[in-house]
């Protein structure tokens, strides 16, 4: 049973279709003692770093992330999700993350840019790891957002996609996985990304 964590910043129910896709029971709750009991958590999200932080706080679900993270269990963040992984975010003032990532999110600073970065691209692996299996270079998913992250240890990063600069795609440290586009929009590679998630787990 995978817990995708309902904190009013999101669209929970394609991550949902999406695990069922793959085979994975999801559960959309805020409940703790469903977080505590789940085999994974997903958290979701759309919208602005701060107000998705305060969501978090405002249903105290923090020490319940913090203490699954702890005691090892999978916690794979998207979109939203992925950069509230990180210390901090610089998306309208300055505002604290859940610090499992070492790194800040950053906006997109190239004038010629056309901002947010909307739409498909390919990934570029940055290291091996289970979650980029059979996923080549010809594979696009589907990103939409104005700031992206930029972790103190570029090893952390998985996958990038090129948009100006590196931007990380796929994050991992230890049980921490973050995934800055929408794997349950981005068909049928976005199934496979999630079925790497799902190997991870077994």
């Amino acid at each position: 049973m995978i817990a995708i964590v309902d904190y009013d910043v999101g669209n929970l129910k394609n991550v949902y279709t999406a695990l069922d896709d793959v085979g994975l029971e999801g559960v959309i709750t805020r409940d703790k003692k469903v977080l505590d009991s789940a085999e994974a958590i997903i958290l979701p999200g759309v919208g602005a770093f701060s107000d998705a932080m305060e969501n978090l706080r405002k249903f105290d679900l923090i020490d319940s992330l913090d203490a699954n993270i702890i005691k090892g269990k999978p916690l794979l963040g998207i979109c939203l999700g992925m950069q509230l992984l990180f210390d901090k975010s610089y998306e309208d003032g300055e505002f604290k993350g859940l610090s499992y990532i070492p790194g800040e999110i950053v906006k997109f600073s190239a004038p010629s840019l056309k901002i947010p970065h909307m739409g498909w691209n390919n990934l570029i692996i940055n290291r091996d790891s289970p979650l980029v299996h059979n996923i080549g270079p010809e594979d696009y998913v589907y990103f939409v957002h104005s700031y992206y992250a930029a972790p103190e240890n570029f090893d952390d990063v998985v996958a990038y996609a090129e948009y100006s600069v590196k931007v990380p795609g796929i994050v991992q440290r230890d049980n921490v996985i973050g995934m800055q586009f929408h794997p349950e929009k981005s068909s049928t590679v976005g199934l496979q990304l999630l079925r790497n998630f799902k190997e991870i787990l077994s």
